[in-house]
């Protein structure tokens, strides 16, 4: 969207408008933009939560874990949890196959894990990144 049609969106001239956004830029609200990219056009056609609970929650592990998944591509997002597991994963993957060797070869590797619990998605029904009002 361009500034202009912002500054027409919310009734404002475009200087004060562009003013706002910089401000909210600088303060961190607007971290940043990006592309809706259709996943299954890039060529991964399935997404994966996967829940995982490590066998012990002390700092060593607990940072081996997360220094490991900061590094694995196909984790998405990376989520820690209550209740019955530690953490939640958003993963994108090509097929089973390349799930299978990214348990295998990319999550079994990195140790300390006590349990993984895998749902696949297949289909949506609401995706936004719209936020609520705050009325």
């Amino acid at each position: 969207m361009t500034n202009q049609d912002l500054a027409d969106a919310v009734n404002l001239s475009p200087s004060p408008c562009l003013r706002r956004v910089r401000n909210l830029e600088a303060k961190g609200v607007i971290q940043g933009y990006s592309a809706d990219v259709d996943a299954t056009a890039y060529g991964l056609s399935i997404t994966v939560f996967v829940r995982i609970k490590l066998e012990r929650h002390n700092e060593a592990d607990v940072k081996n874990f997360e220094s490991h998944i900061g590094r694995i591509d196909e984790v998405l997002e990376c989520l820690v949890m209550t209740g019955a597991t530690d953490y939640q994963l958003r993963v994108l993957v090509s097929d089973l196959e390349a799930y299978e060797d990214f348990i295998r070869n990319r999550i079994h590797p990195i140790g300390g894990i006590a349990s993984i619990d895998t749902s696949f998605v297949y289909g949506t029904v609401k995706k936004t990144s719209v936020f609520p009002s705050m009325a």
